[in-house]
């Protein structure tokens, strides 16, 4: 099979135009490594090995566009190929590619799921739910929850902002149950609750 013509279609991005009518949206660097000019010649494995190379190039591209965007666990960034047409061997491609060349970082990606949750004052609870939830790899979990502040103050500032009267119990169940949502452990509640009190309570 005979290319006909290579054009550009964008900074990058290159058509290969086929004898036959067909059409391979291609990338400069795959163009470059097949050394493919107007005039060659392909035969089937040929044909085959651009159509491959072409897939995986602008596949890769797209990955990096979106790890560009915002960082990404692989599972998270494998979802969104998906999501956006690519087939599983195409998107366990790149996640493999760009994994050996250490451009997904999970590990700094916890550590930042860590520091933005509890900036928002959820306990470690909450924060586990996140790193799952995110398909981050449990090996990094606890490394990253190790760098977590301490929550007291967060806590105190909490109770201290919505409970008006400690023996009100049904404003306490409130606060407490709020509490427990944004992931922090009953102990901890009932710890913030007594220094609120300012003595021992029974909650």
């Amino acid at each position: 099979m005979r290319i006909s013509e290579i054009k550009q279609t964008s900074p990058g991005k290159l058509c290969i135009c086929l004898e036959d009518g067909r059409e391979i949206k291609s990338t400069l660097a795959t163009v470059t490594d097949l050394r493919l000019f107007s005039g060659r010649e392909l035969d089937g494995e040929e044909l085959e090995e651009l159509r491959l190379s072409s897939l995986r190039s602008l596949a890769r591209e797209k990955a990096l566009e979106y790890l560009s965007q915002r960082q990404m666990s692989r599972k998270e960034l494998r979802t969104k190929l998906l999501q956006k047409g690519m087939d599983e061997d195409t998107a366990d491609y790149c996640i493999r590619w760009l994994s050996d060349r250490q451009l997904i970082d999970e590990e700094s990606y916890a550590a930042a799921v860590v520091r933005h949750y509890a900036a928002k004052g959820f306990g470690e609870g909450r924060v586990r739910q996140e790193l799952q939830r995110r398909g981050i790899d449990r090996e990094l979990w606890e490394e990253a929850l190790e760098q977590m502040p301490e929550g007291t103050d967060k806590l105190d500032r909490f109770i201290a902002a919505r409970l008006t009267d400690p023996d009100d119990q049904g404003q306490v169940r409130k606060i407490s149950a709020a509490l427990f949502r944004r992931g922090y452990s009953w102990e901890e509640i009932r710890s913030a609750l007594r220094r609120f009190q300012g003595e021992a309570g029974d909650y």
